[in-house]
């Protein structure tokens, strides 16, 4: 029991640091949004390789997995550039949503009837994003809030993808090692564009980004899930945005406002309401058991 919430906790808090490290270079101009995302999945390329080769998972690594990575790739890019103008919390809350939000859409399209319970959490929680992001003083940029909605539903989609990898592990190594060429252009458009921007401080952050908060995050998550129901997974992760949040706050000096505040309690409840009613009719394909691998 104790291993399971230390492996969970740790996985979380990688999960936060993510956003956290991405604001931190992002929001400080340390290293543009191109480069940021190349190093942070070529870096999780090399750790999770690495590990995978160690633990005897060598050939399974390099199989190709070009959709996952494509996937990847399109929750990387936006989620870089949306944190160039997004505060940690409200980055973290809109990719959350989308995420969770693609997930459950997917299970009604895989066949599974969504209960009016669940309906309406889908609409709290859309009802949340949609109010977080209105005009209005304490508004984010609209840009950013869109590029992070995309990246959530990439993420959501990678995650899908994976849902039914005999090797979590492995499957994560590939995935991460066919993406970085994927990633080629991306950085040569920034070259052409001259746009690229490089600090030590943001090669650093962008690496550990990579190499530890994705890579490292990643093994210790897929360890926690051994021990994790699929609803006890998909609700620890409304912590995510929360433990990213404050420390926004506290690392940062970010100021956590009150439309932020509103909006992700209600977005919040909205998710923990969809994901904790009981299902619907279920059709051929069921997909409740999706939601653990976000």
């Amino acid at each position: 029991m104790m291993r399971t919430f230390l492996l969970t906790a740790c996985a979380l808090g990688a999960f936060a640091a993510n956003s956290i490290l991405a604001r931190l270079a992002l929001g400080a101009g340390a290293i543009d949004a191109s480069s940021y995302s190349s190093l942070r999945i070529v870096s999780g390329a090399v750790v999770l390789w690495l590990i995978a080769a160690a633990s005897g998972r060598r050939e399974a690594a390099l199989r190709p997995e070009w959709g996952s990575a494509a996937w990847l790739c399109l929750y990387a890019v936006p989620f870089s550039f949306a944190y160039i103008s997004l505060s940690t919390g409200t980055g973290a809350v809109l990719l959350f949503a989308a995420v969770q939000v693609t997930m459950l859409l997917a299970a009604y399209a895989g066949g599974e009837r969504l209960s009016a319970a669940q309906w309406l959490g889908l609409g709290l929680a859309g009802g949340g994003v949609v109010y977080l992001v209105s005009p209005g003083l304490d508004a984010p940029s609209l840009t950013g809030s869109v590029l992070m909605v995309l990246a959530g539903a990439a993420w959501g989609a990678y995650s899908l993808c994976g849902r039914r990898a005999a090797d979590p592990i492995a499957s994560t190594a590939a995935n991460f090692v066919y993406a970085a060429p994927l990633m080629v252009p991306v950085f040569a458009g920034a070259v052409l564009l001259d746009a690229v921007t490089l600090s030590a401080a943001g090669v650093a952050l962008a690496l550990a980004s990579g190499g530890i908060a994705s890579g490292l995050g990643y093994v210790l998550w897929y360890a926690a899930l051994r021990h994790l129901t699929a609803g006890r997974a998909a609700i620890v992760q409304l912590l995510v945005p929360v433990m990213a949040a404050a420390g926004g706050v506290l690392i940062l000096g970010e100021a956590a406002s009150w439309r932020l505040v509103q909006s992700a309690a209600v977005i919040l409840a909205g998710v923990a309401l969809a994901l904790r009613a009981p299902g619907g009719r279920r059709g051929r394909h069921p997909s409740r058991s999706q939601l653990s691998r976000s």
